[in-house]
């Protein structure tokens, strides 16, 4: 990933790296935290002292972090940007809060970048599957000792920072139940209904939940695949914690539960966050979604763009059964144009036709080049 010359946007959530990025990345720069408590203050009644404390310090480009805590500081931005030729890196965790406040993100004279958590390219020699199965891919993980307790810790950091002290739900309690019912259609159809019920919440509420979540980066949805579409196609999407050690942290666990069905959207998840990040980390342009009949036949992703038609199926099982290509062969007969991909749990590849069967291990750290990154 590479940083504009000119200023922009830094999306992403929390953990993720983003300050430990820019800092390498522009070291000289006035950094502005709004996080700290006097910072926000000072700034939120004298917006104007922003140019003098880069002045200060002699530079004219400012990086602030987490902008979305104050939203009107924009606007001083944007006339720095305009009459001094300020360049600016406003890095936060939530897009949608500051163009809900009515802001105009600069009027396109800043671009929105996004940050990921780590891939397994970033990792190189680093990259364990085990490992991200279990804990994901947040940065920090990969150097605690305890990666399991720093989870939960993160989870609790976002409910106890972001929700709770921004007031963004009226009860945190049920707000948490809602978290973990939400975290059992990780990696399926989303059904508002069911959800409400697991959790005792109206739906309205549930549904508000689910777009905070959205709003946060703690989650995301992903679209039906429905282009020139041959046979009926599903109109739900699927639901997804952007991150598989987050949703383990979140997805409670009792004598009832299946370590298998738990894995398997760990293993789901770590795929598709591994394309997102991919996807937007070599600005590789590709639509993102999943293909699913009526008849309940699926591919798990689906990436459409101009290098090409992907569909990635995959299975945690050391040995794949023709059943587990069974989607991809529908996809594949349904959009000639398609490559297919499953990914299992084995030692061996396979090619049957246009699909690939190669391990997950293998297959992961090589998928931006199966994307087709230069």
């Amino acid at each position: 990933m590479k940083l504009p010359k000119g200023s922009s946007f830094l999306f992403g959530p929390r953990g993720t790296g983003k300050s430990t990025w820019i800092e390498a990345q522009l070291p000289a720069a006035l950094r502005v935290d709004l996080l700290d408590q006097a910072t926000y203050l000072e700034l939120a009644g004298h917006a104007e002292r922003l140019g003098a404390m880069a002045d200060a310090k002699r530079t004219k480009v400012i990086v602030i972090d987490e902008v979305q805590k104050l939203p009107t500081l924009l606007d001083e931005v944007h006339r720095l940007i305009e009459a001094r030729r300020f360049r600016f890196v406003l890095t936060g965790s939530s897009a949608r809060k500051l163009r809900r406040s009515g802001t105009n993100l600069l009027a396109g004279r800043a671009r929105t970048i996004e940050m990921h958590p780590f891939t397994a390219t970033e990792l190189g020699n680093r990259w364990k599957l085990a490992h991200a199965i279990r804990h994901g891919m947040l940065p920090t993980v990969w150097v605690e000792e305890d990666p399991a307790a720093y989870l939960k810790s993160y989870v609790g950091t976002y409910l106890r920072e972001e929700v709770q002290q921004e007031a963004l739900v009226r009860n945190l309690a049920s707000f948490t139940r809602f978290l973990e019912a939400a975290s059992f259609s990780q990696g399926a159809p989303l059904n508002m209904n069911a959800v409400a019920a697991d959790c005792g919440i109206n739906r309205k509420t549930v549904e508000n939940h689910f777009d905070l979540l959205e709003d946060l980066l703690l989650a995301f949805r992903l679209p039906v695949f429905a282009r020139r579409a041959k046979r009926k196609i599903t109109t739900h999407p699927k639901f997804f914690f952007f991150d598989a050690g987050v949703f383990r942290a979140i997805r409670p666990r009792g004598p009832l539960d299946s370590a298998d069905e738990i894995d398997g959207a760990a293993i789901e998840t770590l795929l598709v966050q591994s394309l997102r990040a991919e996807n937007a980390n070599a600005g590789l342009g590709y639509e993102i979604s999943y293909w699913r009949t009526g008849a309940g036949d699926e591919v798990d992703v689906v990436l459409y763009g101009e290098r090409g038609l992907h569909a990635f199926e995959v299975t945690r099982s050391s040995m794949f059964r023709e059943s587990d290509l069974r989607g991809l062969r529908l996809f594949c007969s349904d959009y000639p144009e398609a490559r297919g991909h499953l990914l299992y749990g084995g030692t061996r590849r396979y090619q049957f036709d246009r699909i690939d069967v190669v391990p997950f291990a293998e297959a992961v750290p090589q998928l931006g080049s199966i994307l087709g990154r230069r």
